[in-house]
């Protein structure tokens, strides 16, 4: 009877945190969304390619700066890029942009690819 009851309470643990994560879950999807809709809309991937891969502009998702050199580089590029001001985009959509680059999946090593070929061969 005592496994019968930490059995039913472990379930009822299980479900409550479940139910707890699951706006969690949706609020992160639905940025992700947005962040791709506005990399889209905003132009982003005019230079840096429908999935952050590089083209006229760098590749900016392999290896994503922090959110905050991120927004400052957006605000107050360096190089080639226009500057986007909070009136061209917003901080909220900005982060977006930021979560939908860093949800992208990072490309295979390249010595795992075999038709490449290998270093020294």
């Amino acid at each position: 009877m005592n496994v019968f009851k930490r059995t039913v309470a472990l379930a009822l643990a299980l479900t409550a945190s479940c139910a707890l994560l699951t706006p969690a879950l949706a609020q992160t999807s639905d940025t992700i969304k947005r962040g791709h809709e506005h990399f889209l809309k905003d132009g982003c991937y005019l230079c840096h390619g429908t999935v952050g891969q590089g083209g006229a502009g760098p590749t900016i998702a392999v290896n994503l700066f922090p959110y905050q050199a991120f927004a400052y580089y957006v605000r107050t590029p360096s190089g080639a890029m226009p500057p986007f001001s909070e009136k061209i985009l917003s901080d909220a959509d900005l982060s977006d942009i930021h979560a939908y680059l860093a949800s992208l999946p990072k490309p295979p090593a390249a010595d795992s690819i075999r038709l490449l070929p290998k270093a020294g061969k």
